[in-house]
């Protein structure tokens, strides 16, 4: 019966365990020399890593960009100077904006003091309506706009969120205004009741229009809307395919910018104070490095085995002989393409320090650095552990060769945590016992192995 030794499940797993195996010669019967080699089964501790690649991430990261087309009129902070989150970091001086401000004021005026013109009868009045109604979509069209430009995540769910209320109490006061003229079309009401209704309408958009200009012109002052580091302009093309890449958190991506484009060589790409900017120019980036961590792709095959709260390991291509410590977080439910084609999985972690191996503690990584993550699945300790070379396929079965009286024997043997270099036995095989651990593909029930 042909014997093959027994392929490893996972190729990309690897397994550290405390054994000692006695070294003994062997030889097969007669005098001629043989591969065999005898060792014996021992105790220790066996667990089970599945490596990864990944990269470091921040906690948060967030593009601050112009709102409008302008100049930008100041900017508070340098690259590398830390902000907290509602700080102002920048101010743009949009002339269109403030125009747009100047003229809602004086419609406000207008509307306020000077009250309905005549309407020349109910078909002036219909008219005066829809010409109060287009005013009205265009303010709010123009401030919808405006507030789609800002990456401030809270911010921007501001603004829209006051355009659509605005939106919804003009539409329920045009509403009014429409069923008052119904009324004095039917002749059940007077014409001056509609022109009030009209009226109300029309002081109603042109508050409306001054308050949604005004808060377009209140965000041209750029806040920071995390704390962090300041990083001048947008994120750096190259390295990673986008902002969110770098993040430890997938719901930071709302405050994400989109990547900048790539500069030209030799050109700081910095807007620098009293530049013109248009709509969506990156200012500034600010990167929260307050909880680094790791975002590794784990591969379908074993991404089951990963658990959150289990312990790893990283070693960054930047820190070559330094070890961090890690844990896991979370795995994401959603897979990813992995850059072979195949289904992976994005395992997120946490980032601890790291220390060289004479005891010297490693520097603190930076968001988007390489790394190679060691994520621990399973452990067995005091258990019964055999050289993965000694573990043979046989009819489909696991089994090891073991010595008895000189003689081979093969026994099948249960696995359980496992791994390239080492295996636990859960049943078949017990410490101390002798058995063939290099050339067991070799060996025939019952030959001699001295």
């Amino acid at each position: 019966m042909a014997l093959v030794s027994r392929p490893h499940r996972r190729a990309r797993t690897l397994l550290v365990a405390f054994v000692l195996l006695p070294p003994l010669t062997a030889a097969s019967c007669g005098d001629e020399p043989s591969a065999l080699t005898v060792g014996a089964a021992a105790m220790g501790t066996v667990a089970e890593i599945v490596e990864a690649s990944g990269s470091v991430t921040a906690r948060a990261a967030a593009t601050v960009t112009s709102p409008a087309e302008g100049t930008l009129a100041e900017l508070r902070f340098d690259a590398g100077d830390q902000v907290r989150k509602g700080q102002v970091v920048a101010v743009v001086d949009s002339p269109a904006a403030e125009r747009r401000l100047e003229q809602a004021a004086r419609a406000l005026d207008a509307a306020s003091s000077g009250g309905v013109p005549s309407t020349g009868g109910t078909a002036g009045f219909a008219a005066a309506q829809h010409r109060t109604d287009q005013r009205a979509d265009k303010a709010f069209t123009d401030a919808r706009d405006a507030a789609e430009k800002v990456t401030d995540a809270e911010l921007k769910t501001a603004l829209l969120a006051q355009v659509k209320a605005a939106q919804q109490q003009y539409e329920a006061a045009s509403d009014a205004a429409g069923a008052a003229l119904r009324s004095v079309q039917r002749g059940v009401a007077g014409l001056g009741q509609a022109v009030n209704a009209l009226g109300t309408a029309q002081r109603l958009q042109a508050q409306q229009a001054y308050d949604l200009a005004e808060a377009a012109v209140d965000a041209l002052t750029l806040r920071a809307p995390v704390s962090g580091v300041v990083q001048l302009g947008g994120t750096a093309p190259g390295g990673t395919s986008a902002l969110t890449d770098l993040l430890a958190d997938p719901a930071s991506a709302a405050a994400a910018g989109a990547p900048a484009q790539a500069p030209v060589a030799g050109v700081d790409s910095a807007v620098p104070q009293g530049a013109t900017v248009g709509a969506g120019t990156p200012i500034l980036t600010i990167v929260d490095t307050g909880r680094l961590g790791l975002a590794a792709e784990v591969d379908e095959t074993d991404v089951l085995l990963v658990q959150a709260g289990g312990k790893a390991t990283a070693e960054l291509d930047a820190a070559t002989g330094a070890t961090y410590e890690a844990g896991v977080r979370a795995v994401d439910l959603l897979p990813t393409t992995s850059a072979r084609g195949g289904v992976s999985y994005r395992v997120r972690l946490s980032l601890g320090k790291g220390r060289y191996a004479d005891g010297r503690a490693a520097p603190t990584p930076r968001p988007g650095m390489s790394a190679i993550v060691r994520l621990q699945v399973r452990e067995a300790e005091d258990a019964v552990t055999v050289p993965a070379s000694a573990v043979v396929s046989a009819d489909g079965r696991d089994t090891v060769w073991t010595v008895r009286g000189g003689k081979a024997e093969r026994v099948p043997v249960t696995i359980g945590v496992q791994g390239e270099d080492v295996v636990q036995v859960v049943s078949g095989v017990g410490a101390g016992q002798q058995i063939i651990v290099g050339g067991a593909d070799q060996v025939s029930p019952g030959q001699t192995v001295s």
